[in-house]
């Protein structure tokens, strides 16, 4: 049975990754990419569908002890973690080398006091589940085979099959190592060379130690920060500089509900913010790697800009129900691709534009496609801005005229007209500073609520919209604007749970609410965020910290956020991690810090 949500580590190479959890479990792997199909899909399903357990013996029909204490090494993607035995202690030490040659996922145990009986417990199955491989011996060596994939398990200890599992039982002493891998390999091709676990491991935490030391941010709430950028590398996909939402599919934001979808893939509005946070904390390589996916991704075609693409810039994602799974806790359907690629989302074109022009005005090496491009999506928004679209959160209801996706467009002139008159580009500025007052004045006068004093979701509707806290964030209004003030104090009474954290609108239980889906989720993490910016912009700067230390203590025990928090169930919600939560984590860091609002 998969643990909870909160319980994995996440390990990776930049190219794929794991989730592994407090028992010694990697329930999740995809290979050779993030959005590969599984080989480890436990964690949707049951051991049936594929795991790998390594840790102290157990007896049969137990449960498998979790590990007492678990840590990442250091500013490293390296997972530590210690059982305490009647017999000894025992170390795992969990990771995957950043990729030169095969994807590798090595587990080294080592005796840290007395002697611990231990055990390895492999089972692939490809397909997500679906396919057992032919497991076979190779020149010593085991491979297990299944069309176009091979995995090859290397290690020390002996080995045995039974019941289509590979096992290892052994016993550590104190100093004593013994290291597992498996990689992966086209099974065309020639066996992939033998894995050195130990050099590997020193290169691994030579990677990290050398990353974060480009690290700008030196405030208050460093670790939290550091970590999160961590997580944010890991989510890239390194050939092409794409950036994944998340590392999983159809984690429910609802447990045992239908909302569950495949975040593997390159959403262009969680990438343009997520090179937002990279470049204020000194990371310009990846911002730089991100410019150049966009413009291959987008490439001579923005009339027809996609929300997301694939890692590497493909266009069909299209979305298929894994009907042999059952779900995390049961909750169905287990998705892959994903439908809302080809929605309408008009705010898309705002953050994409910010991103290139924060690229711009920090300083980034001027790129003339990256100009004409945004000059391309204007002229795109000036024709298409007046139509109603999806929205920010992908509904799958009926398109309205979302007030954020309205303040978006609006961005994106803002800032294309600041790019003309730097004279790094040339456009219609008069017309544009039109368009973007008429903009400005429609929104105004069609999504704000003068009876309530507060802007809406849409034109003509009474919900809120935690989106609407964008709006002092992106200069559509200053912070000291009424209409602003009286949009946060709104949401704060109408969208917030028992516990402070923000929904992103209101839900309709068991009936199909705006989102043309039924059952409801849990608070959304983001806004949640964006609330502790909001407060801090309008002075409220005391409030503002205490709701993101408190956003702050919902990290698991390794500094790691899902989507969402269930405050009925107290527990992370949503795919994980995600990528959305640690980008406004590490945006409010930065802000609090500025204004000084940080205890101790």
């Amino acid at each position: 049975m998969a643990g909870r949500i909160e319980d994995y580590a996440l390990i990776g190479d930049m190219q794929t990754a794991a989730l592994v959890c407090r028992d010694g479990t990697v329930d999740w792997l995809c290979l050779p990419r993030f959005d590969s199909h599984a080989i480890f899909a436990g964690l949707l399903g049951t051991g049936e569908h594929g795991f790998w357990r390594l840790g102290p013996a157990y007896a049969p029909g137990a449960e498998p002890p979790t590990a007492a204490r678990r840590t990442y090494r250091g500013d490293s993607l390296i997972l530590e973690s210690e059982w305490d035995t009647p017999r000894g202690t025992v170390r795992v030490t969990d990771f995957m080398p950043p990729r030169d040659g095969a994807p590798q996922v090595i587990r080294i145990v080592e005796g840290v006091s007395g002697r611990v009986p231990m055990r390895s417990e492999l089972r692939m199955r490809f397909s997500y589940g679906r396919v057992v491989p032919w497991v076979h011996k190779h020149e010593g060596r085991t491979v297990a085979v299944a069309g176009p994939d091979s995995v090859w398990f290397d290690t020390e200890a002996e080995t045995y099959g039974k019941a289509l599992t590979t096992y290892a039982d052994f016993t550590v002493s104190p100093g004593e190592r013994i290291a597992f891998t498996i990689s992966w390999e086209p099974s065309h091709k020639e066996p992939p060379a033998l894995p050195e676990p130990e050099q590997s491991l020193e290169a691994t935490e030579e990677f990290w130690r050398d990353w974060v030391e480009h690290c700008t941010y030196h405030g208050p709430y460093r670790e939290a920060v550091v970590r999160s950028l961590i997580t944010l590398k890991a989510l890239t996909y390194a050939p092409t500089g794409g950036i994944v939402a998340a590392p999983t599919t159809s984690l429910p934001e609802d447990i045992g509900g239908v909302r569950n979808w495949d975040y593997r893939y390159t959403w262009l509005r969680d990438a343009a913010i997520t090179l937002s946070s990279l470049l204020r904390t000194g990371y310009r390589e990846e911002a730089r790697a991100w410019r150049e996916w966009l413009l291959r991704a987008v490439a001579g075609d923005p009339e027809n800009l996609q929300i997301m693409y694939g890692i590497a810039g493909e266009r069909e994602l299209g979305e298929a129900e894994l009907d042999w799974l059952p779900g995390y806790e049961e909750s169905t359907p287990v998705r892959v691709g994903n439908g809302a690629a080809h929605q309408l989302q008009l705010d898309v074109y705002g953050e994409v534009t910010e991103a290139l022009h924060l690229a711009h005005m920090t300083g980034l090496s001027r790129n003339d496609y990256a100009s004409l491009l945004q000059l391309k999506l204007i002229r795109y928004l000036e024709d298409h801005w007046q139509e109603p679209d999806e929205g920010i959160w992908e509904v799958r209801g009926p398109r309205r005229h979302f007030v954020h996706s309205k303040v978006m467009a609006w961005v994106a002139v803002d800032r294309t007209i600041k790019l003309i008159e730097s004279g790094d580009a040339d456009g219609p500025l008069e017309r544009w500073k039109q368009l973007r007052d008429d903009i400005h004045r429609d929104v105004c006068e069609k999504g704000y609520d003068k009876e309530r004093n507060t802007f809406t979701q849409s034109y003509g509707s009474q919900e809120l919209d935690a989106s609407l806290l964008l709006i002092p964030q992106m200069g559509f209004l200053p912070p000291d604007d009424k209409r602003v003030i009286g949009t946060i104090e709104a949401i704060q009474r109408e969208l917030s749970t028992s516990d402070g954290f923000i929904l992103r609108y209101p839900t309709e239980g068991g009936s199909e609410g705006v989102d043309g889906l039924p059952g409801d989720e849990g608070a959304f993490l983001a806004c949640s965020f964006w609330m502790a910016d909001d407060l801090a912009m309008i002075g409220r700067v005391d409030e503002a910290r205490k709701l993101f230390e408190k956003l702050l203590s919902l990290r698991n025990d390794l500094g790691l956020l899902a989507e969402e928090w269930d405050p009925r169930l107290q527990r992370q919600v949503g795919n994980f991690p995600q990528a959305f939560s640690h980008v406004p984590l590490i945006d409010t860091a930065l802000r609090l810090t500025a204004s000084g609002a940080y205890g101790g």
